[in-house]
């Protein structure tokens, strides 16, 4: 079956002078679309390729959807998969979300956070720094609480902090396979190895200590979630306890949230299942955001057109009109049609 979306894609500089990938899948009435979904990736993963499934799925349903590549991820500038501080991934997201929502076609639609793993951990961050911007916020199996199976004895944290300055970027931190973790379907999980974008090394030692403490930071603050969001964990994911997702619906103070727990599912929801079990999520994530943007539910504090926070955008190619087939069977999405340009 063929599928009508528009997909765009360029670089920004950020505020800290690195220059950073950007994308974005557009329903085919771009200038209306029921709401703008911002991605927030996992731990090593990119946009364009890993959660591209994510973004033709939710243009298809209306959505205008735009992610970002971290620093050091995907086609980013940056050491492979490096993480310095936490907060540089956040405050790069929160600039670039906001220009997108500073844009005149949709400073008037509603926001809405999507965070799947270390994503998740990225989304909350983001609410947190701006309890009030987003409207809600889909969280994919997030990394929001330290599992007590999985936490590290406070003697080694301690060794390996008076390392970290000394040593930041050593891949010295032993790791099971994640991929093998967490895809379930044998073929996808070949397909997503086969992404070069897609980080298989040993974790950074700083990388490392940054996600410790950004798990610990996030636990601490559950319970100052308040905007509506919608949790959905696999109960067979070894890669993040789906206690935590149950420890974040019980401790958020929102009045509107909701959790899926899918029975036999792993930690790789969208991407790493069979079919039928990446449509039943896909389709539990819609309808959650077709409920959260019906007419009149959405009151909208529109950014101003000169509203700037320091990005600059890069130069990119000219855009091209030409219809283009592009071949990719993660999640058995075949051959979408697609308007392809730059951003």
């Amino acid at each position: 079956m063929e599928m009508e979306f528009e997909y765009q894609e360029g670089y920004i500089r950020s505020s800290r002078g690195v220059q950073l990938f950007t994308c974005r899948w557009l329903p085919s009435d771009s200038s209306s679309p029921r709401a703008l979904v911002f991605l927030c990736h996992g731990y090593g993963m990119e946009c364009s390729g890993f959660m591209r499934e994510c973004g033709i799925r939710l243009a298809r349903a209306g959505y205008a959807v735009f992610g970002i590549d971290y620093e050091g991820h995907g086609r980013s500038a940056g050491s492979r998969c490096y993480i310095k501080k936490f907060e540089n991934i956040v405050n790069d997201c929160h600039d670039f979300f906001k220009s997108v929502c500073a844009e005149k076609d949709y400073r008037y639609k509603g926001r809405f956070l999507y965070g799947e793993s270390m994503g998740g951990a990225v989304a909350l961050l983001l609410h947190k720094k701006e309890p009030l911007f987003y409207h809600g916020a889909v969280l994919v199996a997030p990394m929001c609480k330290i599992s007590e199976k999985l936490k590290p004895h406070p003697v080694v944290v301690n060794i390996l902090t008076g390392l970290e300055d000394l040593i930041p970027k050593w891949k010295i931190v032993p790791t099971k396979d994640v991929i093998d973790s967490a895809c379930k379907d044998p073929l996808k999980r070949g397909e997503i190895r086969n992404n070069k974008l897609i980080y298989q090394d040993k974790p950074r030692l700083k990388t490392a200590l940054e996600m410790l403490r950004t798990s610990m930071r996030v636990e601490e603050s559950l319970k100052q979630v308040t905007l509506p969001f919608v949790v959905l964990h696999g109960d067979a994911d070894t890669v993040t306890d789906p206690e935590i997702s149950k420890a974040l619906y019980d401790r958020a103070s929102s009045e509107d949230k909701t959790m899926k727990m899918y029975p036999g599912m792993w930690h790789a929801l969208t991407a790493g299942e069979t079919d039928e079990n990446v449509a039943v999520v896909f389709a539990d994530i819609i309808a959650w955001l077709d409920e959260h943007t019906a007419e009149g539910t959405l009151l909208v504090e529109p950014l101003h057109e000169t509203f700037n926070v320091g990005i600059e955008k890069l130069p990119s190619p000219p855009p091209t009109t030409e219809k283009q087939s592009h071949r990719f069977y993660l999640c058995g999405l075949k051959q979408p049609r697609t308007l392809h340009s730059a951003m």
